[in-house]
């Protein structure tokens, strides 16, 4: 798997999005989440310019995960029924950049976060899994452009507890 940018602390701004939510198992997800993908690019047409996520509100590999799918927007709006805004909180990620193999940079930035003295992920235990504040992994190659997967780079991002040591400026990164 390559990692283009290595496990890191940065700050990032609240970042407002139009998305798509739903519920789905794990076994079939990256299906569900192409279609949202192409249902929300439908909808917006060219409202969508900004990059793509999918967003992991309650993870549990055996059961049902409840996910969005969104693009970035310069400003919060409405997208109908079905298209809801929202708003990626702004606070402290631990993040990593990778190209393919998303199981094994998902492992690679849980196990760095455990590893390095005073990471806490904002997450929690729910009976329906594990709840993160903010866990998203965003598209940095755009998927209309490029449709081989496996070539794609995406920024894994999982926010960070209060009163994690560690913070770092995404505006001056040290990496």
């Amino acid at each position: 798997m390559p990692i283009i940018d290595r496990p890191a602390i940065v700050t990032r701004p609240e970042r407002p999005y139009l998305g798509i939510r739903t519920v789905t198992p794990f076994r079939g997800m990256l299906a569900v989440r192409d279609r949202l993908m192409a249902e929300l690019y439908d909808r917006l047409g060219a409202g969508a310019t900004g990059n793509t996520f999918l967003r992991l509100h309650v993870i549990d590999m055996a059961g049902p995960m409840d996910i969005e799918v969104g693009v970035l927007a310069g400003a919060a709006g409405g997208g109908g029924d079905r298209v809801r805004a929202g708003v990626l909180p702004g606070g402290r990620y631990a993040t990593l950049t990778y190209v393919s193999h998303a199981r094994r940079a998902n492992r690679t930035l849980l196990e760095w976060a455990r590893d390095t003295g005073g990471v806490r992920l904002d997450r929690w235990d729910e009976p329906a899994g594990d709840r993160f504040a903010c866990r998203y992994e965003e598209y940095l190659t755009d998927p209309r452009t490029e449709p081989r997967k496996t070539t794609w780079a995406v920024g894994l991002n999982i926010r960070v507890a209060d009163g994690s040591a560690g913070s770092r400026s995404a505006a001056n990164p040290t990496r």
